[in-house]
């Protein structure tokens, strides 16, 4: 491996892939796709039953590819032959991805440190040696990075990606922390195995009026946990914070500010979301109010020039690019970005906008992301 590329893509998953697929077809010669694990290396460690809430399946009568593609004219659900692929389904599709369009990925290799020199340009210590780059499209994604500073005790819990198999569970009987879809899948997968759960949901999103499905369940969990409760191993608490954990006597014992107290023999689940990889170059980026990496109208960091968030961490104002779907939109509003300033061809953009994958106006972007 160089010492110095003009492009550098930390992270190797859906939006690393995504971004550098564009890059190579619009003739980039200097860069490289790095990542500290294998080839989409989050979806490799999901449980192995937890599956893609967003349905895949090719749909090009309306120009709009699968919903979980990130190239254009690819479909998971053709490659896959599975509506929801699992984790370890999709790396598959990704590694075909890497191997066809010949990107340059070097895998196994963490970054420790990123720094902007006087130069201009950015300096990475890895885990194997340094190395510097004119640009840095930051895609290393959430999935890895789990939120334990949620409320004091969360460390004696365990998070939902700690989790290799709920089949694996040995208990009969588990408390559930989060009302998104982490946790409704968590007490849906539970019930598979016959055991019990009680979830405790701040917020009812099942209930929620909105078509955003970044705010919402999906329809996929919903009608799951719908089928799911007949069976009387879940139990539902809505409108529960939980303030905290503590443990006695091998008890848990978790506190709502509800003034309401639930006890279990197991450490409870944590299915509270992540913090995100932007936490290990936070010092680069500046902060929104919700604690969200801030960027402009081409995702380049507002602190630090030349420096791209590409991934399910991005958001513009209220708008949330969490799906790929989503985020894979602004491809190719990074990879102008930074093509117009090496003279790489542009044209390629075009097939972007046919396809649907292109999104340069965020005035709308809400409504337009959701229909």
């Amino acid at each position: 491996m160089k010492k110095h590329y003009d492009v550098l893509v930390v992270g190797a998953g859906a939006s690393g892939i995504g971004v550098g697929i564009l890059l190579k077809q619009m003739g980039c010669e200097s860069f490289r796709l790095i990542d500290r694990g294998k080839i989409g290396e989050s979806f490799r460690r999901w449980p192995k039953e937890m599956r893609f809430i967003t349905p895949s399946f090719p749909s090009q009568g309306f120009g709009q590819t699968d919903l979980n593609a990130v190239a254009p004219k690819t479909s998971p659900g053709y490659t896959l032959n599975q509506e929801h692929p699992t984790g370890e389904d999709y790396a598959e599709y990704l590694e075909l991805l890497v191997n066809h369009y010949e990107l340059p990925v070097t895998t196994d290799l963490e970054v420790k440190e990123v720094t902007k020199l006087e130069s201009g340009l950015f300096e990475l210590t890895t885990s194997k040696g340094t190395i510097t780059s004119t640009f840095i499209i930051w895609a290393a994604g959430e999935y890895q990075y789990p939120d334990w500073d949620v409320f004091p005790g969360a460390e004696l819990c365990i998070h939902n990606s700690q989790i290799q198999s709920w089949g694996e569970m040995e208990d009969d009987d588990y408390i559930i922390i989060g009302g998104y879809e982490s946790g409704l899948d968590a007490v849906y997968q539970l019930n598979q195995y016959h055991k019990k759960s009680r979830l405790l949901a701040r917020t009812s999103t099942w209930k929620l009026d909105s078509s955003d499905p970044s705010t919402i369940l999906s329809p996929y969990t919903f009608n799951r946990i719908r089928e799911s409760l007949p069976d009387r191993r879940i139990k539902i608490f809505e409108h529960h914070t939980v303030q905290s954990v503590s443990r006695k006597n091998d008890i848990y014992f978790v506190q709502t500010s509800e003034g309401e107290e639930f006890t279990t023999s197991t450490p409870p689940i944590l299915a509270t979301g992540f913090k995100g990889s932007t936490s290990i170059i936070s010092h680069l980026f500046d902060s929104g109010s919700h604690g969200e990496p801030l960027v402009n109208n081409q995702d380049e960091s507002t602190q630090c020039e030349g420096l791209f968030l590409c991934g399910p961490e991005l958001r513009h104002d209220s708008h949330v690019f969490c799906f790929i779907y989503k985020f894979r939109q602004r491809f190719p509003v990074v990879a102008e970005a930074i093509g117009s300033q090496l003279n790489l061809d542009l044209d390629i953009l075009d097939l972007y906008k046919k396809e649907s994958f292109y999104l340069d106006d965020l005035t709308d972007c809400g409504e337009r992301c959701e229909c």
